[in-house]
Order: C-alpha cells, then sequence, then structure tokens
C-alpha cells in the first residue's frame, strides 16, 4: 500500500513515521509513505495556498487551485483521495478495516478555516476523527494513517489483532504485568492459574463488563447473544459482590 498525504507542514507528518511499530512497518516496506507540500504546487511567487473568502466572513481559505495541481501530481487510477473535514461521521474501526484494502490512500489535509468547497470535486471521501475541530486535517491523517497500516500484512504481529478494542464492537478485556503487587494493587489470581480456559472465559467477562461500563452503545450495533448475555450477568453479580 502507497499512503500519500498533502499538507502544509512536511516536517511534521515525515517525523511520525520514523518511529516505533510504523517505522519497523515501514522499513520491512509494508507502506510507502509520500508527503507533499500544498504550497509546492501554489502558483503564486510567495507560495501562498490561501485566500480570503467570497462574501466575507473569518480567516482564511485553502484555495482550489494548488490542491488540485497536487493531486494531478500524485494521483493513479487506483488512487482513492480523503479530505479531512468536519463534515464527515466520525472514522471508525471499520472505516479502518475497508481502507487497509486500497492500493493508493491520498490525504488531503484541511487547514485554516477549510477548504474551497471545489475541492470536494476531486475527492472520493471526507473523513472525521470526531465531533470537535482541529487547527487542521495533519494530526486526523496521522490517526487515520496509523490506523490503516497497522492492519497490513505484517504490519504487525498478527495476534496482537484478534481481540482488540472496537473488534466486533466490544472492548478489549483489561492487561497486566509485573510486578504481580504493586502499591498493594494485585494482579487477578485468575491470571496467575496456568488455566487457558478459565482465563479465556475471565478475559470474555471483562471485555463485555468493560464494554457495558464504558461504551454500552456498543450493544446497539451488535447485540449481546445468548452466551454473552450469561458471562455478562455473571460478571455484573462477581462485581456486586466484590463490592
Amino acid at each position: 500500500m502507497k499512503i500519500t498525504i498533502l499538507t502544509l507542514f512536511k516536517d511534521l507528518i515525515e517525523s511520525y513515521f520514523d518511529h516505533s511499530i510504523i517505522a519497523k512497518a515501514k522499513s520491512r516496506e509494508v507502506f510507502e509513505i509520500e508527503v507533499l507540500d500544498i504550497r509546492d504546487y501554489s502558483l503564486d511567487k510567495h507560495r501562498h495556498v490561501d485566500d480570503a473568502p467570497y462574501g466575507g466572513g473569518a480567516g482564511m481559505l485553502m484555495q482550489v487551485e494548488p490542491i488540485d495541481r497536487a493531486l494531478k501530481a500524485c494521483r493513479k487510477d487506483d488512487s482513492y483521495v480523503l479530505l479531512t473535514s468536519p463534515k464527515a461521521k466520525p472514522f471508525t474501526q471499520a472505516d479502518a478495516l475497508r481502507l487497509a484494502k486500497k492500493e493508493h490512500i491520498i490525504i488531503i489535509c484541511g487547514h485554516y478555516e477549510g477548504v474551497d468547497a471545489r475541492v470536494e470535486d476531486y475527492i472520493d471521501e471526507r473523513v472525521s476523527l470526531g465531533d470537535y475541530i482541529l487547527s487542521g486535517g495533519e494530526l486526523a491523517s496521522l490517526v487515520i494513517s496509523d490506523a490503516i497500516i497497522r492492519l497490513l500484512n505484517d504490519a504487525i504481529n498478527p495476534d496482537s489483532l484478534m481481540e482488540e478494542s472496537y473488534d466486533n464492537y466490544r472492548l478489549e478485556y483489561p492487561q497486566y504485568t509485573k510486578p504481580e503487587v504493586y502499591d498493594n494493587k494485585y494482579v487477578p489470581s485468575i491470571l496467575l492459574s496456568g488455566h487457558h480456559a478459565n482465563i479465556k472465559k475471565w478475559r470474555q467477562k471483562m471485555a463485555l463488563l468493560d464494554t457495558y461500563r464504558y461504551r454500552k452503545d456498543l450493544f446497539e450495533k451488535r447485540p449481546l447473544t445468548v452466551q454473552e448475555k450469561i458471562l455478562l450477568e455473571e460478571a455484573l453479580k462477581e462485581e456486586g459482590e466484590q463490592n
């Protein structure tokens, strides 16, 4: 897969891909990253890419021409173009899975007060991180890229993907590591038992319990199965007994 990001802050974007799991995936050529400075495609001698909006209003808008020229420089037949914008439903794990199947993704980072509306004639999809406003689309482009890259073959250990939060509309179970006791807080004894079947059942219960506690809305997206209802009832009862 190739990801191309069109931005006004090239250095900020490029540095992210030189760290941690993403850097390792990049070195193994799991994906290719390309970052283009939209200013390089301005016809203005001062490399301006923004101007005041017609009709008046606060702030400046990114112009359509530099963005279109940048797109023409990198877009291929198999490219899929995203525009970071608050005018979109929030990005989800399902979106990451869908986009991970694309051969080439181009992400346009909006900035200032937004972009000329005509830019939308050159994109395939708008994308948002949530119902809040950022100063620019750079953070959104990195979040989207990260979520996609980690799903690619050989990006990370496949076992790490099997039971992640939001897969199947359930949060992940709580996890622990050394030390066994810290500040008088203990690792659950069942995790030290070596009984794999009991550990698996406990993890299923805790995943359901955390989903119930923190994201009950996910049960609306995928209703509880009969077995899950039993496990959740057991978990709630056990929690009540402990309290």
